[in-house]
């Protein structure tokens, strides 16, 4: 279990990146959701020991994360949002480089270990060519393969589905889910997507705070009977953000779709909507952009 104490982190320019942040994470999928900008990314550098974090304290398991930080690193996997690679290095030969960084000294131990995770992120064709000539996709996919070596117990995945396709994102999908068993799996991103799919606890962050916490089921059931859509077109939308609590507008099939939030029937037009995440992101954003709004 991950227990993350009155956390807050200052930049020397003076922003609040994260603001007496709270947060109990047990073993599993938990998904991190929030707009750029959030503070998603400094918690995840914190959590991870890159950086130290103004005052508050980290707990994981029987490890005081701020002050055993390399006891911590022995059981982390950490894949960031962005990372450099070395020029004309192959995967095979950067993936043996990480792993003796890791302390796996035993030649027959950390080849085996490499050759099965490059094939478990469908590297194994390209293992022999330079990481800096991967795509986008390739380059996330070896960070994957990075991130878990050495079978870690604390796994933190920052935008991880960033640049892959959908054939991609599934299978990268089905291995989180397939450690997330025996290891506390942080899963920050701001795709709503990936976390309805994986995970069965969530929070959602915003402005360096926790704005809702709990069970994702029981998140999305709050919704349950107050969520309404109807279709309009375009030159009627200013008109219904005016008298409705208007959610989300989108485009789909070349319509203008509305989604509102209402306690009782808003008729003129308007069908139940089967909520999901998405709906439950956009109403809890939106009612925080309320609060800050009256914030003196």
């Amino acid at each position: 279990m991950l227990t993350i104490t009155d956390l807050s982190h200052i930049y020397p320019n003076g922003v609040k990146a994260i603001s007496n942040l709270n947060l109990t994470i047990p073993t599993g999928m938990f998904g991190l959701l929030g707009p750029n900008g959030a503070g998603k990314s400094t918690l995840m550098r914190s959590i991870a020991t890159l950086q130290t974090p103004t005052q508050g304290a980290i707990q994981f398991g029987e490890i005081d994360v701020l002050k055993q930080p390399t006891r911590l690193r022995a059981q982390l996997g950490y894949l960031p949002q962005e990372f450099g690679v070395y020029p004309r290095v192959s995967a095979l030969q950067l993936l043996d480089h990480f792993a003796r960084l890791k302390g796996f000294s035993k030649t027959k131990e950390r080849k085996e270990m490499i050759e099965g995770l490059l094939s478990q992120v469908n590297l194994w064709e390209a293992r022999k060519k330079a990481v800096a000539s991967f795509s986008g996709g390739m380059r996330q996919r070896f960070g994957i393969a990075q991130a878990l070596i050495g079978d870690p117990k604390l796994l933190i995945v920052d935008e991880p589905t960033a640049g892959l396709d959908p054939e991609e994102r599934a299978r990268f999908l089905n291995l989180l889910a397939s450690l997330s068993d025996e290891a506390v799996i942080i899963l920050s991103t701001h795709i709503v997507e990936d976390v309805s799919d994986l995970c069965p606890s969530m929070a959602i962050m915003a402005g360096g705070r926790i704005v809702l916490e709990g069970k994702t089921s029981e998140l999305i059931g709050r919704l349950d009977g107050i969520v309404w859509r109807k279709v309009v077109s375009r030159t009627e939308v200013a008109e219904h953000q005016s008298q409705y609590r208007v959610i989300a507008t989108r485009l789909f099939a070349g319509e203008t779709v509305l989604h509102v939030l209402s306690e009782t029937d808003p008729a003129n037009g308007f069908l139940p909507l089967q909520q999901g995440l998405e709906e439950l992101y956009m109403a809890t954003m939106q009612q925080d952009r309320a609060v800050d709004r009256r914030t003196p």
